[in-house]
Order: C-alpha cells, then sequence, then structure tokens
C-alpha cells in the first residue's frame, strides 16, 4: 500500500472509544470494552501504540488490523479450541462471550529470541539454563531454533506489578491451575501453535513465539480470548533470509513495528521524560508495516474504511442495536 493512500487515512484514528449508551466501560491498554447484562463483552481495538507503560501515540489502522488478523486466525482455529467469538460488528470489533480469565500467561516459543525479562533469550544470557521447568544446553546463540517448542508461562500482573516466569509444578502447586486444566490449557496452545507455524510457512514466514490467554466459562470450560497470532500477540520472521542471517550472526528480517519505541527510546528516558512529538511520517511508516504484515500473513487484501467517516462515528453506528 504506497504512501499517498496511508496517507488519506492518516486522521482516521480511533484514540478511544468512549461510548455513554454502553456499560460496564473498562479501558485498557489498546482496547476498551464493555460487559453487557447478557454475558457478552464487546471489545473495541483503538490505534493506540503502548510501550514503556504508557501509550505514546496513535497509528492509523491499527485496531482494524488487530482484529481482523485476529479474527482470521480465530476462524481457521475454531476446530482446535473453542474460542470467545460471537460477532464482528465493525472493522476495529469483536463481541465475545466474557470469561474468568485463568491468572496464567501462556507464551509458546520455538526459538531463542526476546528483549523483555521473561525471555528465554534475556534469561539465557543472564547466564540461566535451567527455566520455566526446562533445562537448555550452553553455547546457544541469538535466534537459534529450539529442539522443539516450549511453554514458558508467567503470572499475569496486575496493579503495577510484573510478570514472573512459572514452572508447571509452580502452576498447580500454587493453585493457579489444576492439573486438569494445565494439561488441556498446554495441549490447546501447542496445537494452536503448530497450526499457527504450518500455515505461516505456506506464506514464507516464520511464527517464532506468540501469546496465548485463555479463560473459562460458568461451565469451566477452557476458550481461547483476547487475540491469536496478531503482530502485537506475536513474532514473526521472514523464511527465506533468516538462514543466512543467522549465520552472519544478523538479526532476522522482520515486521519490524519498533520504529516508534526505539525513535523514542533514542531521545528520551521513556519512563521518566516527556515524550517528544513523533514525527507524522513514523507514524505512517508504522501503519504501512501493520498493514504490511495483515496482507502478507492472511493473504488477504486489506479493506481501507471509507475515509470520510471518522471511525468512532462508524464504530457506534454499528454498535447501536447494544445500545
Amino acid at each position: 500500500m504506497d504512501a499517498s493512500t496511508l496517507a488519506r487515512h492518516a486522521q482516521q484514528i480511533l484514540r478511544d472509544a468512549a461510548i455513554p449508551e454502553l456499560p460496564n466501560y473498562y479501558s485498557g491498554k489498546v482496547r476498551d470494552n464493555y460487559d453487557l447484562p447478557d454475558g457478552s463483552r464487546i471489545l473495541i481495538s483503538t490505534d493506540r501504540l503502548s510501550a514503556f507503560d504508557r501509550i505514546l501515540t496513535c497509528i492509523p489502522l491499527k485496531g482494524q488490523v488487530l482484529t481482523q488478523t485476529a479474527r482470521f486466525w480465530f476462524e481457521h482455529t475454531r476446530d482446535i479450541c473453542p474460542n470467545h467469538v460471537l460477532d464482528y460488528p465493525d472493522p476495529n470489533v469483536v463481541v465475545g462471550r466474557r470469561l474468568d480469565i485463568l491468572p496464567v500467561e501462556v507464551v509458546v516459543r520455538d526459538y531463542l529470541a526476546g528483549t523483555t525479562g521473561t525471555s528465554i533469550l534475556t534469561m539465557y544470557k543472564a547466564g540461566q539454563r535451567s527455566m520455566y521447568g526446562m533445562t537448555l544446553p550452553d553455547g546457544m546463540r541469538d535466534n537459534q531454533r529450539l529442539p522443539h517448542p516450549v511453554i514458558t508461562p508467567t503470572s499475569k500482573a496486575y496493579d503495577g506489578a510484573h510478570d514472573a516466569p512459572l514452572t508447571p509444578a509452580e502452576i498447580v502447586g500454587q493453585g493457579l491451575l489444576t492439573e486438569a486444566q494445565w494439561q488441556q490449557l498446554s495441549a490447546y496452545a501447542l496445537a494452536l501453535f503448530a497450526r499457527g507455524q504450518a500455515m505461516a510457512r505456506e506464506r514464507g514466514l516464520i511464527l517464532v513465539d506468540t501469546k496465548y490467554e485463555f479463560g473459562v466459562d460458568a461451565e469451566g470450560t477452557i476458550i481461547l480470548a483476547d487475540e491469536i497470532h496478531t503482530p502485537d500477540s506475536s513474532r514473526y520472521w521472514l523464511a527465506d533470509s533468516y538462514e543466512a542471517r543467522f549465520a552472519a550472526g544478523e538479526k532476522p528480517e522482520s515486521f519490524d513495528k519498533d520504529f516508534v519505541r526505539n525513535w523514542v527510546a533514542a531521545r528520551c528516558d521513556p519512563y521518566r521524560d516527556e515524550i517528544p512529538e513523533i514525527p507524522q511520517s513514523l507514524i505512517l511508516d508504522t501503519a504501512a508495516v501493520y498493514v504490511r504484515a495483515f496482507e502478507t500473513i492472511t493473504g488477504q487484501d486489506f479493506m481501507l474504511p471509507d475515509a470520510g467517516e471518522p471511525v468512532l462515528d462508524r464504530v457506534r453506528r454499528n454498535l447501536a442495536k447494544y445500545f
């Protein structure tokens, strides 16, 4: 998608989705949510870009990319695991079943990669070899493939706390999940990841790692929630250049949507300082990466919205039946 096309949508930003006619409003980092009396939840993906525990800016079309990418994967994995989806009334919106979210965040990894404090590469480079109930050998290199995909669960942090690595024994021993729940959740996560890798491979991509969130309904059934295999929840590399770049000790090619994060970090302490004004050209470049990611991952053309209608007006119109 060329720059001039994206520029026409530069002002089409969904910064927030506060809709007074809808009940029980809750705003997360990226999604604004409403709990309805019938037990369903409206999740609206905004265009907010979150990093360093704060909102940096908004990226046009980002919310639509996330919702539609997740839709693609929910539809292609529903034979593996039940998911929360009930309806898609708008390109930025999913209506799902309201669930009790399980207190364990599940990340599946197939490569020694990552940048966060709970990633296996960060822990490995700090000298740890035993983590998440497994032991890795000495001598591994950045971005090297693991012998097989592994689950690296963490606690779900609340109220400003940080996620903490967990082992399966700790998950069950601390009563976070029952043994049966952990076995079912693990089986689902590995099967979903295997499907994602196989389909990504057909598109010339490597699904490196991904995060899943599960909940339970009133009957205790484990159900996939939130999002799946999106550019925000997953790491993708370009397959055709991986081996050569790995052999040369270079970073794999990816959908590098960290332009904004890197630009900000180079100019201030993003945890303490005021964020400088981010150039519009950088915002549009990032929007282009999200659109390209959608089209490459799904093999579908991205459907641009009507540039003449504000996104929030469209969302409100499409959600009127829920008022």
